[in-house]
């Protein structure tokens, strides 16, 4: 093996390892502006721009900016070349970035505050035994370790990689430190794979409340009761109005022109974006090695290996015997997959393999796989006249919205209160308007949704103006006008709410009672038969656990407990819904193996160990957060949100 392909080798292992660098935790608290940003890419921001501060420690544009370019670098060679910054708006990712560098910042800071330390020679002899910096068990020496890290995408030197992850060291020792009591017994791993694996088949008679929602007419007196027990659930939300200068990018857009030149400089500059790698998708059966006897699995391999061979059904032997819990109830389809994402052993096997072809036992670090390619997808690149279009609309929105930023800078000066709005956009030629009342997630008249602006708005006083703010249409000005406070209003105001809810009620209420008789007589003596009396359609699952969707139903704890808690031939009594009202019967029980649950209680057991060392955790970080002082720059965030 070559040095580079070595190092290919160890660039794949090693994107695993750098992934434990960003820490996720359950974020407790999000502030609002964090909440309803989009997002604008690494641009905007300078890179010393302050983002926030958390107890003294500066967080930077800079970091930002590195941590976001790592995870599209990351998700367009796992999902190929068309991932682009609109997908990873969708997707919240500037918003989980910031999250996670305060979350880790406040890690850091707490662990200090204990005195917990991770040194030069702890870091060094952790970073020499991780498996991306390793070959056949041995250290691959600081030339090969340098130029791996300056592999990635972006680039890292060692001395961010070796920071990033000095934290993440300090971060594990703290977890250490404050969870090292949680423990989890027998009876609750049992009680969690009882929970998770038994089974049930049922019949299910379901009294939807739409059924007798027919000539019910609620009184005034009806409407005034269930209006007078409830005011809360009517109570309106906290309004607010605004007038706003709006800076239009999409009308700024038509003007700008995007020459041949620039298109085809674009194009040559983002080359990746227009590119998808070559795909295959497989699916795979795998046999782990991992503290077993390795002659006796590759036997059991290689037996199962010769029954895939000669014809058996592939998805269901991996079903059966494939250990590969994230993907075996899929019949071990692994989806489509680029180069670099598999271990070096399975991506050779895999892409050298013909649709339809079944290979021999390929051995990785995990144990024996059995890999069957399902489709390949050759490399291709999109020609520059297929992007053209979408290339020019890029650059005349780029421009529209420079030159929109350039006309906002230039209003803000004449922005002292209210009055001057009218005043810039008169001078301007720009537009000024009323927004009405609205609640904090209603649209705006004229601005339509727009996150900024609310989150602004809520925020603001009486008689100030804000700085720019995006809007889906550009950049905007805010002065708040007016601010109605939450009330409870008259019932002429919700009438048509209230009546919903008391029809829905006494809907309810008769499908109770139909329930009730029907239970009785399904209880003596046989449930369709009652069922056909009663007019009501049978629904008999399949083999069911506990959270399932269950026909006309959907998912009920209610119910599931009823329905467990039955031996065969067994009837719950009436369970009602939100919207109906259910009678069951027990077919059929699936009870669990011992001596399978006593196979997977080691699995299981490290599985909630972990969920109870996190949630403690979570909530331990949360108390600690509250005590330090962490502030956020507005400002910066929204710039590199583009909120």
């Amino acid at each position: 093996m070559t040095m580079l392909d070595s190092m290919r080798q160890h660039k794949a292992i090693l994107k695993w390892s750098l992934g434990i660098v960003v820490v996720a935790f359950v974020v407790l608290y999000i502030p609002s502006f964090l909440r309803n940003g989009g997002i604008n890419g690494i641009t905007g921001a300078q890179s010393n721009d302050v983002i926030a501060t958390v107890d003294g420690h500066d967080l930077i544009a800079q970091d930002y900016q590195r941590m976001y370019a790592q995870q599209l670098a990351q998700m367009r060679q796992s999902y190929g070349g068309n991932i682009d910054e609109n997908m990873l708006k969708q997707l919240g990712v500037g918003q989980r970035i910031i999250q996670q560098m305060i979350e880790e910042a406040a890690v850091v800071a707490e662990a200090n505050r204990l005195g917990l330390r991770v040194s030069d020679a702890e870091l060094r002899e952790r970073i020499i035994h991780m498996p991306g910096f390793q070959q056949n068990g041995v250290f691959i020496g600081d030339a090969a370790y340098r130029q791996i890290l300056q592999m990635q995408r972006p680039p890292l030197r060692p001395a961010e990689f070796e920071d990033q992850f000095r934290r993440v060291l300090l971060g594990d020792k703290l977890r250490e430190a404050v969870t090292s009591w949680v423990s989890v017994s027998d009876a609750d791993v049992d009680a969690e794979y009882r929970k998770r694996n038994e089974k049930v088949k049922v019949d299910l008679a379901v009294f939807t409340a739409d059924k007798f929602r027919a000539g019910i007419e609620p009184t005034d007196a009806e409407l005034q009761a269930q209006f007078n027990a409830h005011q809360d659930t009517y109570k309106m939300p906290e309004k607010r109005r605004v007038k706003y200068l709006s800076i239009d990018a999409e009308g700024l857009k038509a003007k700008m022109t995007a020459s041949p030149q620039e298109i085809e400089a674009r194009y040559k500059d983002n080359i990746q974006t227009y590119s998808t790698p070559e795909q295959v998708r497989a699916s795979h059966i795998l046999l782990k090695t991992e503290g077993k006897d390795e002659a006796a699995v590759r036997k059991t391999a290689e037996e199962i290996l010769k029954r895939a061979k000669a014809g058996e059904d592939f998805a269901a032997l991996a079903k059966k015997y494939s250990e590969d819990d994230s993907n075996k109830d899929k019949g071990g389809d692994l989806d489509y997959f680029g180069r670099g994402i598999m271990a070096k052993e399975f991506e050779d096997a895999a892409f050298a393999m013909q649709p339809g072809q079944i290979s021999d036992l390929v051995k990785t670090q995990f144990g024996f796989h059995i890999i069957k390619v399902v489709d390949k997808k050759a490399a291709t690149t999109r020609s520059l006249d297929e992007v053209r279009p979408q290339i020019e609309e890029q650059i005349k929105l780029e421009k529209a919205q420079a030159e929109a930023s350039k006309i906002a800078e230039a209003v803000a000066k004449d922005l002292k209160n209210p009055a001057d709005l009218d005043r810039a956009a008169a001078a301007r030629g720009l537009r000024t308007g009323d927004s009405g009342l609205f609640a904090r997630d209603e649209p705006l008249a004229g601005l339509g949704f727009a996150p900024a602006v609310s989150s602004e708005a809520f925020t603001m006083q009486v008689g100030k103006v804000s700085g720019e703010l995006r809007t889906n249409q550009g950049l905007a000005f805010i002065a708040l006008t007016e601010i109605k406070p939450p009330y409870v209003p008259k019932l002429d105001e919700v009438k048509s709410k209230v009546r919903d809810d008391v029809v829905r009620l006494k809907a309810v209420e008769l499908a109770k009672a139909k329930a009730a008789a029907f239970a009785q007589s399904a209880a003596k003596g046989n449930f369709a038969a009652a069922a056909k009396a009663a007019g009501v359609d049978v629904k008999t699952t399949d083999f069911v656990t506990r959270g399932a969707a269950l026909p006309e139903v959907g998912v009920n704890g209610a119910v599931d407990d009823a329905i467990f808690g039955l031996q065969p031939g067994g009837t719950t009594g009436p369970i009602a819904t939100e919207n109906a009202v259910v009678v069951a019967q027990l077919k059929e029980r699936q009870d669990i193996k011992p001596e399978t649950m006593a196979a997977e209680r080691d699995t299981l057991r490290n599985e909630l160990l972990q969920q109870r060392q996190q949630a403690f955790f979570a909530a331990y970080m949360n108390k600690a957060k509250q005590k330090m002082k962490i502030s956020y720059n507005e400002s910066t965030i929204r710039t590199l949100l583009g909120s």
